[in-house]
């Protein structure tokens, strides 16, 4: 990688996040921490306005930017062979805006850079959700993003119907099933749901992230138990 492009990098991955430390811009740009050092204190030298300091981490002062970004052939590539393999597996919504996004980068890439994408001959010609699923995968993102708690009638695979009032914490995507991870207010536990079981939603008050029912709890009891179990 050339230095500029190093350089332009390292401003990407530090303002795209809270805090950068040097140890990870190493990894991610497979060079030395000196390399990083240096190449911070360059940046600086330039007038990009990166605070911090080694061995803490650094961030980007607030209200700095950059031109917008250009993509490269194999770049514009990856971005529509990632949306062609989202689409079928999306809500219709989100499937829309994705398609949008894609069409907003590919008007403003350099002739070539474009043709290669919309040439890419690849496809993931998958069956597309069907509408039920697809508007319950709408609802349930939505009421994720609102922490809004839901009134779900589901029926499992045993055939058992039930009537339960959840908290959705995320959306998980297993091959050709979605699921729904929650905190399920009857079992006063994690439950998950096939999106494609549910038969009926119905939106609820919101709620507040309480200690012990929140996706960072579920993710933490779900490695102790496949730590316990190895």
């Amino acid at each position: 990688m050339r230095r500029a492009d190093r350089l332009f990098q390292i401003v990407q991955l530090i303002r795209g996040r809270r805090l950068t430390t040097a140890d990870y811009l190493s990894q991610r740009l497979e060079v030395s921490m000196r390399t990083v050092y240096r190449d911070i204190a360059a940046l600086a030298q330039q007038g990009v306005p990166i605070e911090g300091e080694a061995g803490v981490g650094y961030r980007m002062r607030a209200g700095f930017d950059l031109p917008p970004l250009m993509f490269s052939k194999q770049e514009a590539q990856a971005l529509v062979a990632t949306v062609r393999m989202a689409e079928s597996r999306l809500d219709a919504a989100l499937a829309r805006q994705a398609e949008n996004a894609l069409s907003k980068i590919l008007a403003v890439l350099p002739l070539d850079a474009r043709a290669a994408a919309e040439s890419l001959a690849l496809y993931a010609p998958l069956p597309a959700l069907d509408p039920a699923t697809s508007a319950h995968l709408t609802a349930l993102r939505e009421a994720t993003e609102a922490r809004r708690k839901l009134k779900v009638g589901y029926l499992d695979l045993g055939g058992v119907r039930s009537e339960r009032v959840v908290r959705p914490l995320a959306c998980l995507f297993w091959g050709p099933v979605w699921t729904l991870s929650a905190w399920c207010e009857l079992r006063g536990d994690f439950r998950s749901f096939r999106v494609d079981r549910i038969e009926t939603l119905q939106a609820l008050d919101t709620f507040r992230d309480e200690p012990g029912k929140t996706l960072a709890d579920m993710n933490r009891k779900r490695e102790a138990q496949e730590a316990g179990g190895a």
